[in-house]
C-alpha cells in the first residue's frame, strides 16, 4: 500500500539562484504563458530576484534589458494588451472607469489608455450588456412597465452599474427605461451621432 505524502512531509527543493540567462528563461516563460504588459513583467522577474536570489558570482541582474528585449522581439505589446483588454472587459458589461482602472494596474502608459479608450457608443453598449446579463430595469424577470421598479431595487441597481465602472447618468439611463425597445434606441442614439 502506498503512503500518500503530504505537502508538509515532502521536501522542498531551494530555489536555484538566477543568472541574466535563467532570468531571461523566467521571462520567456511568462509571456508564453500569460497575456501581460512590459510593467507586470517586470513586477514580476523582480519578485523572482527577491524570491530565488542571484546566483554567486553572477553580476546583477538586468531587467530592464530582459524587458527590453521581450518588447523588441514582439512578445510584448502594450497597446495590444490594451485593445485586448479594454474590449474584453466592455462586452463583459464594464465600464470606462473600470477599463481605466485595469489598464493603470498593468502599467498601460497614459497616451496608450486614452488611445483605447471607449466612446460615447461602446460606453453605451456595455451598460446595456451589463444591464441584460444582471436584469436591471427593463430586462429585469419581473419588470412591469406600468409599476415600475420600487425605489430600493431602483437604487441598487443604478449603485452596481456605477460600481460596474459607469457613470450616473447611464446607469440612470438603462435603469429608468420604460422597455426594453426604449434601452435600445438609447444606445442607437450614440451611434447616430457618429454617422
Amino acid at each position: 500500500m502506498a503512503v500518500k505524502q503530504t505537502r508538509s512531509s515532502r521536501k522542498t527543493r531551494a530555489a536555484t539562484p538566477l543568472d541574466q540567462a535563467k532570468l531571461r528563461d523566467l521571462a520567456l516563460t511568462y509571456v508564453a504563458r500569460f497575456s501581460t504588459t512590459r510593467a507586470k513583467l517586470v513586477t514580476y522577474l523582480h519578485r523572482k530576484i527577491r524570491e530565488r536570489g542571484v546566483e554567486e558570482g553572477a553580476d546583477t541582474l538586468d531587467v530592464d534589458a530582459v524587458a527590453d528585449r521581450i518588447v523588441e522581439l514582439g512578445y510584448i505589446d502594450d497597446a495590444a494588451y490594451a485593445q485586448a483588454k479594454s474590449a474584453g472587459l466592455l462586452r463583459k458589461g464594464y465600464g470606462s472607469r473600470r477599463v481605466e482602472q485595469a489598464l493603470r494596474s498593468a502599467g498601460v502608459d497614459e497616451t496608450i489608455r486614452s488611445d483605447v479608450a471607449p466612446d460615447e457608443s461602446h460606453r453605451r453598449h456595455a451598460a446595456m450588456a451589463l444591464a441584460s446579463k444582471r436584469g436591471f430595469g427593463p430586462f429585469g424577470r419581473d419588470f412591469d412597465a406600468s409599476r415600475g421598479i420600487d425605489l430600493a431595487k431602483r437604487e441598487k441597481q443604478i449603485a452596481a452599474m456605477v460600481r460596474a465602472g459607469h457613470d450616473f447618468a447611464a446607469a440612470k439611463a438603462i435603469v429608468d427605461a420604460s422597455s426594453m425597445d426604449e434601452a435600445e434606441q438609447w444606445v442607437s442614439e450614440a451611434e447616430d451621432d457618429w454617422t
